[in-house]
């Protein structure tokens, strides 16, 4: 995982840098700060006085996007300067991450599913809420790059990838995540599968122990915990098997289940993206 693209939307980013920095140590990556302005403002009403009052919050909305911009850039650089990261060319005898700083047009979420398919990871912050430019921004990484997305909560941890949980449920979109997780569960300390029985499975598949065996020959050192429960309750069950483990990375297939379905009544990827505590990585 060489080349990280970190999704910086405004100054309250930290917990994104701090937790791409930790990759970036881990595999001697580069990492791209991006920040998106939208320059699509469709606020429209009709008559003269209308008109009058659209431009006058086109100019705010401007004004306040130009803003985030500027806090994005500045908090990127002052971050990377304190930790000793470089941001554009290295100097000569540099050895470690090293980061650079790109600014886009455009609705950060379009901007992410499509420039993220040519990066090795997408980090992105936890939405705080649904319908929200987070939530987008996540969703989007993960339907439109084809590349792992690497969710972060608000409140940094000290270490990522020490102890790696995977949520096992035999599904195509968690065996894709383990297979481009690899990178992570090859350095991991210990690696715990959390796995449903059969009974729970959204659709036939391998069981825990079947993943454990070739995770082992990886020589990856396996345990291996049950979760319980269906949808909503799965991902609770998920979430606190891992916390219990201690793992400081949650392995997940991203949406099992149909979204739409998830969005109307609860499911386990809504349920983990909303609630976790530790960074998640997810594909599908």
């Amino acid at each position: 995982m060489k080349n990280l693209l970190t999704v910086v939307g405004d100054g309250n980013a930290a917990p994104v840098l701090d937790t791409a920095l930790m990759a970036a140590q881990r595999f001697n990556s580069h990492v791209v700060g991006l920040h998106s302005l939208t320059t699509e403002y469709a606020v429209v009403f009709g008559g003269e006085m209308g008109f009058s009052i659209s431009s006058e919050v086109d100019r705010t909305l401007e004004r306040e996007g130009h803003e985030r911009r500027d806090q994005a850039r500045r908090l990127f650089r002052e971050f990377m300067n304190s930790k000793g990261v470089p941001v554009g060319p290295a100097p000569p005898g540099h050895n470690g991450p090293t980061a650079s700083w790109r600014e886009e047009d455009g609705r950060q979420n379009a901007v992410v599913g499509m420039i993220g398919r040519v990066y090795d990871l997408i980090v992105v912050e936890q939405p705080e809420k649904l319908a929200s430019i987070a939530e987008a921004t996540l969703e989007d990484a993960l339907f439109e790059s084809g590349r792992p997305v690497l969710m972060v909560p608000k409140r940094s941890r000290p270490t990522l990838g020490e102890v790696v949980a995977i949520a096992w449920n035999g599904s195509t979109e968690t065996a894709v995540t383990v297979a481009m997780g690899m990178p992570f569960l090859k350095q991991a300390k210990h690696v715990v599968i959390v796995a449903v029985g059969p009974q729970h499975m959204p659709e036939p598949g391998p069981e825990g122990e079947e993943l454990a065996r070739t995770l082992e020959q990886h020589g990856i050192d396996v345990s291996l915990r049950t979760a319980y429960g269906r949808q909503k309750a799965q991902g609770e069950s998920f979430l606190k098997e891992a916390m219990e483990a201690g793992a400081d990375l949650l392995l997940k297939g991203a949406y099992t289940q149909s979204r739409i379905r998830q969005m109307i009544f609860g499911g386990g990827t809504r349920h983990i993206i909303m609630e976790s505590k530790i960074p998640v990585l997810m594909a599908r």
